[in-house]
């Protein structure tokens, strides 16, 4: 059966010339940042991909469809829509069965980019293992799309409010590369540094469409991680960071915040601690992401 795949006038032109794409999330509209702030930045990074040289696909669903491309009218829309469903592997299906609105997370993202033929996919950080999984079990189903998915996802590592060491450990345990770009450490999202070292180092955007394409070729299942860290002159230094993640944290568990809400807690109250640093260096670390990836898609398009 064929999947309900919309694709923006852009898209189209893009698949029918083979360009190289770049798979967005939506995630960052709806549950990122209010109106209007989401909607510029999001057109801000598809901006970003095309003077890199490839073509955006943001993607989200919408009237039982998946959206792989968002036109201005739409972008307009999901930008101001409230009670927005936001969508992992557990719920897509039925989000498009309902014709419900929805926006995508990094699995979701994935699964749609897959499903589009895009090979690659920038985000700002992944989701993972949480801090006290050992008792909540609350493990971001990104971990197993990425063991299960072929797209190359390019990300400043996992959100630094995660347990970083569980989710390289999940990663490692589900057979996913994990690529630091241009470094020996893993970036921890607003800091370039976790203390961690990073199982992989690549340097160039040919190394990793190369890697995706052997991994191809060799028939293993799933996608890379590639670790793109944020740029020096946007990060906030670990140092600084880690205080703010312990004091949002402890307010999550008093105000007793669980499941799906505990990332967007988390990220306002890191907003609200910081004065807004963090959102800035978000969108500088997300901008970045997008031309790299954007960089491995130009490759991925060249013949083999």
């Amino acid at each position: 059966m064929t999947p309900p795949l919309t694709f923006s006038p852009e898209v189209a032109a893009a698949r029918a010339a083979g360009a190289p794409l770049v798979a967005l999330e939506s995630t960052i509209i709806t549950h990122g940042m209010p109106w209007p702030q989401n909607v510029e930045t999001a057109r801000a990074v598809e901006a970003a991909v095309r003077a890199a040289g490839a073509v955006p696909a943001t993607i989200a669903v919408m009237d039982g469809h998946i959206h792989v491309g968002l036109t201005a009218a739409d972008l307009d829309r999901l930008g101001q829509a409230q009670d927005v469903a936001k969508l992992s592997r557990a719920d897509l299906a039925a989000c498009l069965a309902s014709g419900g609105i929805g926006a995508t997370t990094v699995a979701a993202t994935m699964i749609c980019a897959r499903l589009a033929g895009i090979a690659v996919f920038a985000t700002g950080g992944i989701g993972g293992v949480h801090r006290g999984a050992e008792d909540s079990f609350d493990i971001s189903a990104d971990l197993m799309e990425l063991a299960q998915t072929p797209v190359t996802v390019v990300a400043a590592g996992a959100k630094a409010i995660l347990d970083l060491p569980k989710t390289l450990e999940v990663l490692e345990t589900h057979g996913v590369p994990v690529i630091a770009f241009g470094q020996d450490e893993f970036p921890a999202f607003w800091s370039r540094s976790s203390g961690l070292s990073a199982p992989l180092r690549m340097n160039s955007a040919a190394e990793v469409a190369a890697a995706h394409r052997m991994r191809g070729r060799l028939g293993l299942p799933g996608g890379q991680l590639v670790a793109n860290p944020i740029p020096a002159e946007a990060e906030i230094p670990r140092a600084e960071i880690t205080p703010h993640i312990e004091a949002a944290l402890a307010e999550a568990q008093a105000a007793g915040i669980a499941a799906k809400a505990v990332t967007p807690f988390l990220l306002d109250r890191i907003f609200q601690h910081t004065a807004g640093r963090s959102l800035a260096a978000n969108i500088a670390l997300v901008l970045a992401n997008s031309r790299l990836a954007a960089a491995i898609a130009a490759e991925l398009a060249k013949p083999s």
